[in-house]
């Protein structure tokens, strides 16, 4: 999307290239912009004008789920049995039952809005891991480092092992 102050921009400045003799195609590709999206950009009376897609009234999908169906998954995932399920082991548990309420993708879409996808289960959370500790040398012989590194031989299959340990 290109904003409506660099749309005026550029559009004066092709049309005063345009004045100066340039070919509005050349100008265009110079650009990088498309001959259809330039006229498209220019309303009749020669004005820029501003992208619509941001306002454009968009109807709902005829496939999307209904308010009913949406109620139901959520009534499915809270239920006791489930209280510790993942919707990716509902789903097929639901599935080996005869039950089709929606697919897992689904599950997580509809969860996601009323905020309950988050961990389930017994499990502990997730931790992140802390920074790593930094070795601080103020003499020799403190903190030391090694590194195990394969070498090719010129024999094919061979190799040599380079043991390396570092005073750091």
């Amino acid at each position: 999307m290109t904003r409506l102050d660099d749309r005026q921009i550029l559009t004066a400045e092709i049309t005063e290239a345009c004045a100066a003799g340039a070919r509005l195609a050349p100008a265009l590709g110079l650009a990088g912009i498309d001959v259809r999206t330039f006229q498209r950009w220019r309303d009749g009376d020669g004005q820029v004008r501003a992208d619509r897609r941001p306002e454009a009234v968009r109807p709902p999908p005829s496939h999307a789920l209904s308010e009913a169906e949406r109620a139901r998954i959520v009534e499915l995932f809270n239920e006791p049995r489930f209280a510790s399920t993942p919707p990716a082991r509902i789903v097929p548990t639901l599935a080996d039952e005869g039950v089709y309420v929606a697919s897992e993708a689904s599950f997580r879409r509809v969860l996601r809005d009323p905020g309950q996808m988050r961990r389930r289960g017994r499990a502990r959370p997730l931790r992140s891991a802390g920074l790593p500790s930094t070795q601080v040398a103020t003499a020799p012989g403190q903190v030391w480092c090694w590194d195990v590194t394969f070498l090719k031989a010129q024999v094919q299959g061979r190799w040599f092992y380079l043991y390396l340990i570092l005073d750091l």
